[in-house]
């Protein structure tokens, strides 16, 4: 099963440090883990540093594959030309470092995908004609049809409502446990981080504030330290973790 861990990585934008010093313990495949921080801690920077898209300090270990191509970046953004349909775009990146022959095999895989996004019925609308929502739910179409065993995802559910964010992170977790896949995944719903995260890493003020369990890293402490709020942590009727924000603190 694959593996990843990152030791001391850094990243710059020209002389700007955007991160430094960050390590992990071994991030095994088949659970989330969530990323977190404030606005601009440097998640995306530390997505793309970890996909090889920027260059800096420290080493990226990936053991459990024989592939150079076991790292897939979803952006929050991807840019997607609008004149392709869903199914064009999910093809095309399904074909990504491939010959253009296409088997049906592939085309399979696309349909199978598809529906278990619930977006079988927009596969020929363009891109251009769907909503923020819609297109993030391409994106991760995109992702998954290139078959990563390591997923980098950027704000995946940003864009979508509460239903849909729910049955993608269920869905993703469900996925991640079933085919071995290590899945990050950069998120701001702290709530969502306890219900389907085994792990979190936090980063702030360019360093790494935390690492390890989700339960012991989303803590009262952590919360007023790098979120700036008085917070509690509560189980609900179900015994689920849940954060409550009582105040900010100036």
């Amino acid at each position: 099963m694959v593996a990843l861990a990152l030791e001391n990585l850094g990243a710059r934008y020209g002389k700007v440090r955007i991160f430094e010093d960050i390590s992990t313990d071994i991030l095994r495949g088949g659970e989330l883990t969530a990323v977190i921080g404030p606005n601009a801690a440097g998640k995306s920077t530390l997505f793309k540093r970890i996909a090889g898209l920027l260059k800096g300090e420290g080493v990226v270990h990936l053991s459990g594959t024989a592939s150079d191509k076991a790292i897939c970046y979803m952006p929050q953004d991807t840019g997607a030309n609008a004149v392709l349909t869903v199914y064009e775009s999910v093809l095309l990146a399904a074909k990504q470092g491939s010959t253009w022959k296409v088997d049906e095999d592939e085309l399979k895989a696309i349909d199978r995908i598809l529906k278990a996004l619930s977006i079988s019925d927009l596969a020929f609308r363009n891109l251009g004609e769907l909503s923020g929502g819609q297109r993030q739910l391409v994106s991760i179409a995109q992702a998954l049809v290139r078959n990563p065993e390591v997923l980098l995802m950027d704000e995946p559910t940003s864009a979508l409502d509460l239903f849909r964010q729910v049955e993608v992170l269920h869905f993703m977790s469900d996925l991640a446990a079933r085919s071995g896949m290590a899945v990050l995944i950069a998120l701001h719903d702290l709530n969502h981080a306890l219900r389907y995260c085994a792990n979190t890493l936090v980063i702030a003020d360019g360093r790494m504030a935390a690492c390890g369990p989700t339960r012991d890293v989303i803590t009262p402490d952590m919360l007023r330290e790098v979120y700036r709020v008085d917070a509690r942590i509560e189980s609900c009727t179900l015994g689920r973790p849940m954060v409550i924000v009582d105040n900010a603190v100036n």
